[in-house]
């Protein structure tokens, strides 16, 4: 019996094909690289930066100037007095975000699908994606004035009776985060929603016509076809949004927040900017915010090791 001989690998020809298909894909390598330069010049190379939380930095100098504090700034974020409130109303806004919003651009999504004329279908994805490409500078002057004791909003709910005075809505605690929610969603769900659209048009027509074929109807195709389908996105958004549930849009509650409001707006990225801009308290701010990442982190596993058990999709 002769024992087959292997032909030993030929390493230089190996290298030969890749530097060939690296070559052949030279444009592409080169905006692959321009990207990884800017995620290394703007992600990895500022976390030098949270050095800061355990020194007492000033903001004059140099960093490695600065003496030591160690676990200091981290023992008083969780001995001051705010922080308790500021936890509070950033999971409450971001968790009504997550119920209410997650949820919206996946149900839009899918009854677009269901539109039969394509004309009328893109008239109503674009008006409904069109307040995503407004800044929050804008929206927020459009929301003061409508929701002034002598805006719109009021001048309406008075004709109709619904009230006998004029209220300041952006005053009153008590509505701010109904605004905060409802205006984050009126911006972004029809922008949310062109990833599940993506999604549902790559699915095979043959798999409705089979559904057809098996007599079910639209509402069957949904929820049996189209959702199934889009299931990896749906994931892969769900574990994204989770991760960020510590983040409040920071933009959009600084346009939105005043003195009348102060309870329910301070959430932890207005606390972090007042503290370390405002007072200039750089290196309490830098450990929140420390926290804050490390907590996101966390999330970001489990929102990821639960979505891989539950239907095998996962960001990794």
């Amino acid at each position: 019996m002769q024992i087959p001989i292997q032909k030993p690998v030929n390493r230089k020809k190996g290298s030969a094909n890749i530097l060939r298909k690296l070559y052949g894909q030279r444009y592409l390598q080169v905006m692959a690289l321009l990207g990884v330069a800017w995620m290394i010049l703007f992600n990895y190379i500022p976390m030098y930066g949270i050095i800061i939380s355990f020194k007492d930095y000033i903001g004059i100098g140099q960093i490695s100037d600065a003496p030591w504090a160690g676990w200091t700034h981290f023992q008083a974020m969780f001995e001051d007095d705010q922080i308790l409130e500021v936890i509070k109303n950033t999971l409450g806004i971001s968790l009504l975000k997550l119920i209410i919003g997650f949820p919206l651009p996946i149900i839009f999504a899918l009854f677009l699908n269901e539109l039969r004329s394509l004309k009328f279908n893109r008239v109503v994805q674009t008006i409904s994606y069109l307040p995503h490409f407004l800044s929050w500078v804008i929206l927020g002057g459009i929301l003061t004035t409508w929701l002034s004791d002598v805006g719109i909003v009021n001048d309406v709910l008075m004709g109709l009776g619904i009230i006998d005075e004029p209220i300041y809505y952006l005053g009153e605690p008590g509505y701010f985060w109904s605004i905060v929610i409802a205006s984050d969603i009126w911006k972004e769900f029809g922008w949310s929603a062109i990833i599940y659209i993506a999604a549902i048009a790559s699915i095979s027509p043959e798999l409705y016509e089979a559904a057809t074929i098996d007599g079910a109807g639209r509402f069957q195709k949904m929820w049996f076809v189209t959702l199934p389908c889009i299931k990896g996105a749906i994931s892969i958004l769900f574990i994204l949004a989770v991760s960020g549930i510590l983040n409040s849009n920071f933009d959009q509650i600084l346009v939105l927040k005043n003195q009348l409001n102060e309870s329910a707006s301070g959430v932890i990225d207005i606390f972090v900017y007042e503290i370390g801009i405002s007072q200039g308290r750089f290196s309490y701010s830098t450990a929140v915010n420390l926290v804050k990442a490390f907590i996101a982190l966390f999330l970001l596993l489990i929102a990821n090791s639960v979505t891989k058990r539950m239907n095998q999709s996962s960001l990794f």
